[in-house]
C-alpha cells in the first residue's frame, strides 16, 4: 500500500473526534481517501447502512484506541468487531496509555502505535508508519549516528507520494483547516479561563455534541446551552474551555449576567490582542475586537450566565470562531442554536457521587441520586457533606424528607455559586413582584409530582383555582405564567406539558405559609380531580391515566385525605390493575385503604372498594393466600352493608 492511494474508515469514540480529524486530514493530504462520520455523513441518514457501507468500501479500518473507545453500548464495538470478524486490515491507534488488561482479549495482541505523549512532528511519523508499516524504503535510511528530526520536512521541491503521509502537510483541505494535534503542547496565545474543576465527571455524550455542533457550522453561529440552576451549564463550558484549549489561539470567559458589562469585559481582551485604544471607550474598543474577530479563526468566547437574548446579541461575534452561552432561558431562536441541557444520567450521577464519596457502593448511590433527581449541584453538595464526616448516607436521607431547604443550603459544591436552596430562592425572589401569577402557579404545583403536568390540566380547571391571580377567563393566562418560569430555568416547558423539579418543588413547599398551605392543597385537589381521563378500563383513556396516576401518588399532596379524591385515586387503582402495573396498585390501594379504614370506617363503601382492588392487585403479585384472605373479609362486609341480594 506503499505506492497507491488507499480507502480508510476511521473508527473512534465521540470524546475524541479532535484526535479523528487530524488523522483525516493528514491522510487526505497523503493523497488517501478517508471515510469520517462527522465529514460524510448526514443527519437522518442510517447510522447503521452509513457503518456497514464504509467498513465494505474501506481497505483498512483505523481504530483511535483509548479508554472511551472501549466502553460499553458506543458504535466503536460493532465497527471493530466488523472489522476483525470480516478480517479486514485493522490500524490501532493508542490516544492514551492502555495496557492489554484495558483492552479485549481478540484486540490485546495486535501491535498498536502511540500517538500519546508526542510532538506534532512525532505523532506524524508515527502515523505514517502506522499506515505505511511493512514497506521498505524508496531512500537511503538516515545514518543512526546523526541528529536528524523526527518527522522533519521534505526537501525543499520534493513532493510526497501518493499513499504515504508527510511529516508536514503543506495546505489545508478545500473548506477544511487544519486540525491541531489533540493533547499536544500548544496553548491558546490569549487565556482568560478560570482553572478547572478537577471533580468534573460525566456529561461525554454532551461534550461531543456540543464539540460537533460548532464544528460542523458553516459559519459562526452560536451555541447556547441552556438550562435550569444547578443543571451544571457552566461547569461543561468550562471543561470544553480546558479540554479543547489546545485547538484555539484565544480563549476568553464573559460573566455575562449583566449585558452593560460585555463592552468592558471585550475591552480587557482587545487590550491583550493589542487592539484597545486607551481614549476610545469600552463600546469602541469592543466594536474594534468584535470586527478583528471576524477575520480570524481558532477563537472561543464563552458568555456565561447570560439571561436576555436581545441584550445579548449586539456583542456576539461573526467569524470563523466559536461562541458558547450559558444562559437559564431557552428562548435563543434567531440569535444562537439552543441546546437544553438536562440532569446527570444515573450513570453519570454514580460516578460523580462515587468520584467524590467512594465509600458508596451502587445501590446507595443510585437511591440517594434518584432522591436528588440527578441534579449535579444538589450531587455535588450531597457528596461534600458525606465525604467530609459527621452525616451519615442514612442520616442525609432523612433530612431530605424533614429539613429538605436546610440540608439543601449545606455542602460544599466546587464551581457552583450557590447551593441548590439559594439558587432556587433567588430566582423565585427575583419573580414574586413583576410576575406573581408565575410564582403562584409554581407552588402550586409544587404539590405534585416531578414529572410532566399537562396544560390542559390547568386551562380546563382555571376558574376554580382561588390562589392563581388573574382574570380566571384569560385563554392566555397560562403560556403568561409558565413563559417567565422557563426564562429563569424554574420549569422545563413542552408544547403540551411542563415538568418542575423535585428539588425546586421541595424548597418552595418549606416556604409554604400556614394559611398559604390550605388553599394551595385544595387548588390541587381539584386540579387533580378534573384532570380525571375517564373510563379506566378503556385502553383509549390508558396514555391520560399514565400522566395522571404519578401526580396522584405524591405523598406531599396527601392525596388520600382529600375527600374530592377518592373517585379518582379509585379509578386510578382500577387503571393501574387493568394495565398489568400491578405492584404499584397494591402500594396505591393498601395506602388507601388504611387511611380510609381509620378515618372513616373499614365499611365505607370507599374503604371497600379499596380493599377489593388491593385484593385483586395482592393475587395478580402470586400472594394468593393473603389475597383470598383479604377478599373473603370485603365480601362479608359488603353482604352485612348492602344485604345478600344486592347486586
Amino acid at each position: 500500500m506503499t505506492d497507491h492511494a488507499q480507502q480508510f474508515f476511521i473508527s473512534y469514540a465521540g470524546t475524541d473526534r479532535a484526535w479523528a480529524e487530524w488523522v483525516g486530514w493528514h491522510l487526505e493530504q497523503a493523497g488517501h481517501r478517508v471515510i469520517l462520520d462527522v465529514w460524510d455523513w448526514r443527519t437522518g441518514d442510517n447510522l447503521v447502512q452509513r457503518m456497514d457501507e464504509a467498513l465494505e468500501g474501506a481497505d483498512a479500518v483505523i481504530a483511535l484506541f483509548s479508554t472511551s473507545y472501549f466502553e460499553d453500548e458506543r458504535w466503536t464495538t460493532e465497527e471493530w468487531t466488523a472489522a476483525v470478524a470480516h478480517r479486514d486490515r485493522l490500524i490501532p491507534l493508542a490516544l492514551e496509555p492502555l495496557t492489554t488488561s484495558d483492552l479485549p482479549r481478540v484486540l490485546a495482541a495486535k501491535l498498536r502505535k502511540n500517538l500519546h505523549g508526542l510532538e506534532e512532528a512525532a505523532a506524524l511519523t508515527a502515523l505514517r508508519e502506522a499506515v505505511n508499516s511493512g514497506s521498505r524504503p524508496s531512500a537511503p535510511p538516515p545514518f543512526p549516528g546523526g541528529i536528524p528530526s523526527a518527522g522533519a520536512l521534505p526537501t525543499a521541491g520534493t513532493v510526497p507520494t501518493a499513499g504515504t503521509v508527510p511529516a508536514a502537510a503543506p495546505v489545508p483541505a478545500v473548506g477544511r483547516s487544519k486540525p491541531r494535534l489533540p493533547g499536544s503542547v500548544e496553548e491558546p496565545r490569549v487565556w482568560g479561563v478560570r482553572r478547572r474543576n478537577p471533580d468534573f465527571a460525566g456529561r461525554e455524550t454532551e461534550i461531543a455534541r456540543l464539540r460537533e455542533s460548532l464544528l460542523t457550522e458553516s459559519k459562526a453561529v452560536p451555541q447556547a446551552l441552556h438550562g435550569m440552576g444547578g443543571v451544571g451549564k457552566t461547569q461543561l463550558a468550562l471543561e470544553y474551555a480546558h479540554r479543547f484549549a489546545d485547538q484555539y489561539d484565544v480563549v476568553w470567559w464573559i460573566d455575562a449576567e449583566q449585558p452593560d458589562e460585555i463592552p468592558v469585559h471585550y475591552t480587557e481582551l482587545a487590550n491583550r490582542l493589542g487592539l484597545a485604544k486607551p481614549d476610545a471607550g469600552a463600546e469602541a474598543n469592543a466594536r474594534a475586537l468584535l470586527s478583528h474577530l471576524g477575520t480570524r479563526e481558532r477563537w472561543l468566547l464563552i458568555l456565561d450566565n447570560a439571561e436576555d437574548p436581545a441584550q445579548v446579541e449586539p456583542w456576539l461575534a461573526q467569524g470563523p470562531g466559536h461562541t458558547l452561552i450559558t444562559s437559564r432561558n431557552p428562548n435563543w431562536a434567531g440569535t444562537a442554536r439552543a441546546t437544553p441541557l438536562n440532569v446527570f444520567t444515573r450513570t453519570d450521577s454514580l460516578t460523580y457521587l462515587q468520584g467524590r464519596a467512594g465509600s458508596m457502593d451502587d445501590e446507595q448511590a443510585d437511591t440517594l441520586a434518584a432522591d436528588l433527581g440527578d441534579l449535579p449541584l444538589a450531587l455535588a453538595q450531597a457528596a461534600g457533606v458525606i465525604a467530609n464526616g459527621g452525616v451519615s448516607l442514612d442520616l442525609y436521607h432523612q433530612l431530605l424528607v424533614t429539613n429538605t431547604t436546610q440540608i439543601l443550603a449545606k455542602g460544599d459544591a466546587p464551581g457552583y455559586p450557590a447551593p441548590v436552596a439559594a439558587t432556587v430562592t433567588i430566582a423565585v425572589d427575583r419573580l414574586t413582584d413583576r410576575h406573581p401569577d408565575s410564582v403562584a402557579l409554581l407552588r402550586l404545583v409544587a404539590l405534585l409530582g416531578p414529572e410532566p403536568i399537562r396544560n390542559t390540566w390547568l386551562e380546563s380547571v382555571r376558574p376554580r383555582l382561588t390562589t392563581i391571580p388573574g382574570a380566571p377567563d384569560d385563554p392566555m393566562w397560562l403560556h403568561e405564567a409558565l413563559s417567565p418560569l422557563s426564562r429563569y430555568g424554574l420549569a422545563r416547558t413542552e408544547p403540551q406539558s411542563f415538568q418542575i423539579h423535585r428539588l425546586t418543588q421541595a424548597v418552595l413547599r418549606d416556604q409554604f405559609l400556614p394559611d398559604q398551605s390550605a388553599a394551595m392543597r385544595k387548588d390541587a385537589t381539584a386540579l387533580l380531580s378534573a384532570a380525571n381521563p375517564g373510563d379506566p378500563q378503556s385502553p383509549d383513556n390508558w396514555p391520560g391515566w399514565a400522566a395522571l396516576t404519578p401526580h396522584l401518588t405524591a405523598h406531599h399532596l396527601a392525596p388520600t385525605e382529600q375527600p374530592e379524591l377518592r373517585p379518582t385515586l379509585l379509578d386510578a387503582a382500577h387503571y393501574l390493575i387493568r394495565s398489568g402495573q400491578t405492584r404499584t396498585a397494591r402500594d396505591l390501594t393498601a395506602t388507601a385503604h388504611t387511611a380510609w379504614a381509620t378515618t372513616m370506617g373499614e365499611d365505607h363503601p370507599d374503604t371497600l372498594t379499596s380493599a377489593q382492588f388491593l385484593g385483586h392487585a395482592t393475587a395478580d403479585l402470586g400472594e394468593h393466600a393473603e389475597a383470598r384472605r383479604i377478599i373473603e373479609d370485603t365480601l362479608t362486609r359488603r353482604r352485612r352493608t348492602l344485604g345478600d341480594d344486592h347486586p
